[in-house]
């Protein structure tokens, strides 16, 4: 009598008992942490960083904060069509970053900019982008926050959720191939994961054995769909068990859990060619974008708690001026600097000229194909027609 089943993915044993496997487990799945909310350290046993690393983690942490208060304002003054802010998960955009290697390919969603702003994007360039000057790298032709670098492995920001997570196993899978010592590493929210590119990439990357490491931001709200809404499952760190993926939940605001658990996936990924899924527990404190009014569908002292009391700069704060590392003085200093910068900075991107209105139909094609040079002879047609109606500053 056969006993058990070679089957592809090994031996299945059989059994005259039915049972259906469980909806969910009993117990939840744990949640990586090392400092508690007073920024104490819970155990010993962490990824150690020097204080050079730590100070950089904490300057590049403010600087996006503030990056974000003062882009948010330039939007609301009218000076920017859209903006979408990073808050309450800056240590996840920050923290990752310093796990990785310059050589590691980050490709985001749109709310990761810290990780590019670590790797040396400048304000001045960030500040380009969001209002769309001849400075641009991508020639106006992106909304703001759609950062991308070539020189800093940061492919460009695509709004469509989850497009990103098969290119990015794809991408790994090159690396791999071509024997890199490197890995792909990819963000994306709790509503990414509802997308079908989620669970496609996962079973991809499992199937190839690709070095590709799975961020999940699972700051409760995809937009305004809470994630009650969107699964029954226990969060995002269940699912890459089903799809033969290593996973691991940790805490979103805590800078040095999400160091080390990034630091051990990129480990993993590269050194036993494997895929990562980190799911990081977070809060959107931010509105969705200037678009969005989070208060109609959240209460506000819910909110208030999470900036406040879950704030993941005062926590990593704590434990850096703990360790004497920083002082009131210095980040006084850090923080004007920084406004003073990006005032600068905003001041000569608007006074930069706007991308040619040629740059709407090139670098597609070696050669503009007929339909395209009808379509651009009509538009510059239409500008002469009705010229108040275009704006003045973009050269036709």
């Amino acid at each position: 009598m056969f006993q058990s089943l070679d089957f592809p993915g090994g031996r299945v044993a059989f059994t005259s008992e039915m049972s259906f496997i469980a909806e969910s487990s009993e117990k939840r799945v744990k949640c990586y942490r090392v400092l508690d909310d007073n920024g104490h350290p819970m155990s010993s046993r962490f990824e150690q960083i020097s204080k050079e690393v730590a100070v950089k983690m904490y300057s590049s942490m403010v600087t996006l904060q503030i990056m974000d208060t003062i882009f948010y304002e330039a939007q609301r003054q009218g000076r920017l069509s859209i903006y979408m802010t990073s808050n309450g998960e800056e240590a996840i955009n920050i923290a990752s970053a310093a796990a990785l290697s310059p050589d590691d390919v980050v490709l985001p969603q749109y709310r990761e900019p810290g990780v590019l702003l670590w790797r040396g994007f400048t304000l001045q360039e960030f500040t380009n982008q969001c209002f769309g000057n001849k400075a641009d790298y991508g020639k106006g032709r992106q909304m703001p926050i759609h950062y991308g670098s070539n020189r800093l492995n940061y492919f460009t920001v695509s709004s469509p959720i989850a497009t990103q997570l098969p290119q990015a196993v794809g991408a790994a899978y090159s690396l791999k191939m071509d024997r890199r010592d490197a890995c792909v590493v990819t963000y994306f929210g709790d509503g990414g994961s509802s997308e079908g590119d989620f669970h496609a990439s996962l079973n991809f990357a499992a199937v190839m054995e690709a070095p590709v490491v799975f961020i999940c931001r699972n700051n409760w709200w995809a937009i305004s769909t809470p994630t009650s809404e969107q699964f029954r499952s226990d969060g995002i760190v269940v699912r890459g068990q089903a799809y033969g993926v290593r996973s691991i939940r940790v805490d979103g605001n805590d800078a040095l859990a999400v160091y080390g658990a990034i630091h051990a996936a990129r480990e993993m990924a590269i050194r036993e060619h494997r895929p990562i899924l980190v799911e990081a527990l977070t809060y959107r404190v931010g509105h969705h974008s200037t678009s969005d009014d989070s208060t109609r569908y959240r209460p506000a002292d819910e909110i208030q708690h999470w900036k406040i009391s879950r704030n993941p700069l005062a926590r990593f704060r704590k434990w850096i001026k703990r360790n004497g590392w920083l002082n009131d003085e210095d980040e006084s200093e850090l923080r004007g600097n920084v406004r003073k910068q990006l005032l600068h900075a905003i001041q000569l991107a608007e006074r930069t000229e706007k991308p040619p209105l040629e740059d709407l139909f090139t670098d597609v094609y070696d050669h503009l194909p007929s339909n395209l040079q009808e379509q651009e002879r009509l538009l510059r047609e239409t500008i002469e027609k009705h010229p108040q109606d275009y704006p003045a500053d973009v050269p036709v």
